[in-house]
């Protein structure tokens, strides 16, 4: 009894009840029956219900049953004609009989459905149902197609082409994709390994699937890792916020595909994920995907409590960044199911009956059927000001522009924070941003932001700009706002969008990538030693010596005096400063020379500072460095 009346209860609603259908079923907690029962009931009810409509309003069982309401007339006259083992109901039970005494009248109606829709036979209406022929006419709107990423972990674009998708057809656009009835894929031309399906082709039993060798993930959640691209010289990879794990295996296959040993990599993939929770799925998910041996997860630790200078983070040259957002991008997170509801048709007079005192004779048209009544849908309707679910699924009621400008306002100060701390690591040389929302509060502002900040400017942080990028999102046609970004078209150009309502078939998603320069423009001079007289302190060839040198005996200082050595240790060792000029006009003839120059008398040299007290030792250092072949002969 229950599982009919909470199906009801969640197909009726109201529009802010927040998330979606799934979303809400399987979250509920003090339900009596099971979520996967009730889940499959409505759905399978909503895809049915205009035929279903069709068939309760033609058999007039809301005008004799009045115990059954729209909503549950639609949901038992399913599980009669359509579920193999009827109502699940006791036989005995009220709900039950008063739909099976109309039994006869239901199924001749159904039959008649079938017939106006030109099927053959029962399997084939199933067939035409799921195929979405339906819901086919010319204003609806094109479904989403299902993107599918090759796992090469464990397989290949080919073997998959002729094993899992061998007997779809192949097409040359999205369109022809996305056209309802359809089995085609297509190869997508910006991500690599990526495969666009039919929307009613189902792959969730496939072996592939089960076995991890194809992943269900939308080709603009696969933008993030393409981007960033790990090359073995980037050195180790963190992923900040990792689960479920989509971008974490999509960062290994890219690894491996760059590796010199095939399925293997030297690098580490760093996953952090602070829900533990939500860590055990990402570690089910690494597992499946066969990456484990090279991902180190992180279960439980905040990226933002991580200690960029920390040994076991050195050699991270590459971060990528997917933090928690408002999830406005996500398609389906806010959409309910087209529900088409029956309407009670009033009784038709008996032949030679009086009409009601309060009938008219007239030609009136008949009353419209309440609003109620109609096909359920969310039309004129601002959905984002009911909820606001994350993509964590965490929901936070939102009932006016104040609380979404707030709420918005805390989700990219946590972004931002993520986005500096990252700026950080010592090693890293590229970083991608990431959010699937489409407010600019959490897209571009941030980015604004983050070039502007300090650290940015310090560590010689920008963003990557478009012809810079690799070539699939150098080419991808959206990108950031220029409205969002003050004016300035090169940041506009270099930031990449997906929408979830145009011709490409993506979720709303949002992309940027920074960069690190070699050369980041700070006070050079600062990075180098100087003596107390504010000298540059130099090495044995004259170059000036880091700042963080740990060998201050190998360095000689700036002006240092020139110290006589005994004549059997004599060798060359460089020229002073002071000697530069002069020594230079007479290199070309000395080294002309085939027979040693006579000995000639020691030009006299300018007054000495003070010899320097380390000056002794830095000169003995210096001539131990000399090979012995390479020692001068002394002159005769």
């Amino acid at each position: 009894m229950s599982l009919y009346y909470e199906a009801a209860d969640f197909l009726t609603a109201p529009t802010n009840a927040g998330g979606s259908l799934k979303s809400r079923i399987f979250s509920k907690k003090d339900l009596k029956s099971q979520p996967a029962q009730i889940y499959a009931l409505a759905i399978q009810t909503c895809k049915w219900s205009s035929v279903l409509k069709e068939v309760v309003e033609n058999a007039e069982i809301l005008r004799l049953e009045h115990k059954l309401t729209p909503i549950l007339s639609i949901l038992l006259v399913h599980d009669l004609l359509l579920a193999k083992r009827g109502i699940a109901l006791p036989a005995t039970h009220g709900l039950r009989t008063s739909v099976e005494r109309h039994k006869g009248r239901l199924q001749a109606e159904f039959v008649k459905a079938r017939v106006r829709r030109k099927v053959s036979s029962v399997e084939s209406f199933k067939a035409f149902i799921e195929e979405g022929l339906e819901n086919g006419s010319g204003t609806s709107d094109a479904p989403y197609p299902r993107w599918v990423r090759i796992n090469t972990l464990k397989t290949s674009l080919e073997d998959q082409l002729e094993t899992t998708f061998a007997g779809l057809e192949r097409a040359t656009s999205i369109a022809a994709v996305r056209k309802r009835g359809a089995k085609r894929l297509l190869i997508d031309g910006n991500i690599s390994n990526l495969i666009a399906i039919s929307p009613n082709v189902d792959l969730s039993k496939s072996d592939a699937y089960k076995a991890g060798e194809i992943i269900f993930q939308d080709k603009a959640s696969c933008f993030p890792a393409y981007m960033l691209d790990p090359l073995p010289q980037d050195g180790n990879i963190i992923d900040t916020c990792s689960a479920p794990g989509n971008k974490t295996t999509h960062l290994a296959s890219i690894l491996t595909e760059h590796s010199p040993e095939p399925d293997e990599s030297s690098q580490i993939i760093h996953a952090f994920e602070k829900n533990k929770g939500r860590a055990e799925t990402l570690e089910k998910m690494v597992n499946l995907a066969g990456s484990n041996t090279f991902t180190k997860i992180h279960p439980g630790h905040d990226f933002l409590k991580s200690d960029p200078k920390s040994t076991a983070f050195k050699k991270v040259g590459a971060l990528l960044l997917d933090p928690s957002c408002s999830g406005s991008g996500i398609i389906g997170r806010d959409d309910m199911p087209e529900l088409h509801l029956p309407v009670l048709k009033q009784a038709a007079p008996k032949h030679g009956a009086r009409p009601p005192k309060s009938a008219k004779v007239s030609n009136a048209k008949a009353p419209e059927p309440a609003a109620e009544t109609r096909k359920r849908k969310r039309e004129d309707h601002d959905a984002s000001m009911d909820v606001m679910v994350d993509d964590d699924g965490e929901v936070t009621a939102i009932s006016s522009e104040d609380e979404l400008k707030n709420r918005l306002e805390a989700l990219s100060k946590f972004q931002l924070e993520l986005l500096l701390h990252a700026f950080k690591f010592p090693a890293a040389r590229k970083i991608t941003y990431s959010t699937c929302s489409i407010h600019a509060e959490e897209n571009e502002n941030v980015v604004q932001r983050a070039l502007t900040s300090p650290i940015a400017k310090q560590a010689g942080w920008r963003i990557l700009k478009r012809e810079e990028q690799i070539r699939g999102m150098k080419d991808w046609p959206v990108r950031g706002s220029q409205q969002a970004c003050g004016g300035n078209d090169e940041l506009a150009e270099s930031c990449i969008r997906a929408n979830k309502d145009d011709e490409h078939g993506t979720m709303g998603f949002f992309l940027a990538g920074f960069v690190r320069d070699l050369s980041p423009t700070t006070d050079m001079d600062a990075k180098f030693l100087r003596d107390e007289r504010g000298h540059l302190v130099r090495d044995v060839m004259g170059f000036p010596v880091p700042a963080d040198i740990e060998d201050s005996e190998m360095v000689v200082l700036e002006n240092e005096p020139e110290v006589e050595a005994p004549e059997e240790d004599l060798e060359w060792g460089g020229f002073e400063e002071e000697e530069e000029e002069k020594v230079v006009k007479n290199v070309s003839t000395t080294k002309l020379s085939k027979a040693p120059a006579p000995p000639t008398e020691k030009p006299s040299k300018p007054a000495k500072a003070p010899v320097n007290k380390h000056a002794h030792r830095a000169l003995k250092k210096r001539t131990q460095l000399i090979k012995p072949d390479k020692k001068r002969k002394k002159t005769k």
